[in-house]
């Protein structure tokens, strides 16, 4: 039986205009998990949602972004920067080093409300299908025009995901930092 060693910058990319994603291990190298890194650009909302069969624990390496991993007192269907827990949990600035746990069955997601990129390792477990949901939200964000909330939607359901809260990318404007 041998391990896995993957060196800074291995992987395998998929890069679209939302997102760079690096597969670091999955389940096709026999693993129980599936490890990867994600750049999430500025403007992006992954959206409140959760997952019925897997866990997820993720890492802030570089930037700063906003989190939470909490059932909310109530659900909003636009947004969850107000959310808060019957115990007063609130949505949290996460920055390097930063580290979240959430277990299977917690809604949770994330939002760069920053102007810089910031960089995440992300550990799923058990390993789904992480590498081809990726390359098939990579298809949907590759078409012109903003993504498609009904292909989103779909893709979703066929991966264990209940969405809350749509996921959203403001692509910045050129020279837009510059003004």
């Amino acid at each position: 039986m041998n391990g896995i060693v993957v060196g800074p910058g291995g992987g395998r990319k998929i890069i679209t205009p939302a997102q760079e994603i690096t597969f670091k291990v999955t389940g096709a190298d026999g693993s129980s998990a599936s490890v990867f890194e994600v750049v999430v650009p500025p403007g992006f909302d992954v959206g409140a949602h959760k997952h019925h069969h897997s866990q997820e624990m993720f890492c802030v390496l570089e930037g700063e972004l906003d989190i939470f991993a909490f059932e909310p007192e109530r659900y909003t269907s636009e947004g969850w920067t107000d959310w808060k827990s019957a115990a007063g949990d609130r949505p949290a600035r996460a920055t390097a080093g930063s580290i979240a746990f959430v277990p299977t069955g917690c809604p949770h997601g994330f939002a760069n409300r920053t102007d810089a990129p910031a960089r995440v390792l992300f550990t799923v477990s058990p390993s789904p299908q992480h590498e081809v949901y990726f390359e098939k939200l990579a298809e949907i964000f590759a078409a012109p025009g903003p993504p498609d909330p009904e292909a989103i939607e779909r893709l979703r359901h066929d991966y264990d995901i209940t969405q809350f809260t749509p996921l959203r990318h403001h692509r910045p404007q050129p020279g837009a930092a510059d003004r």
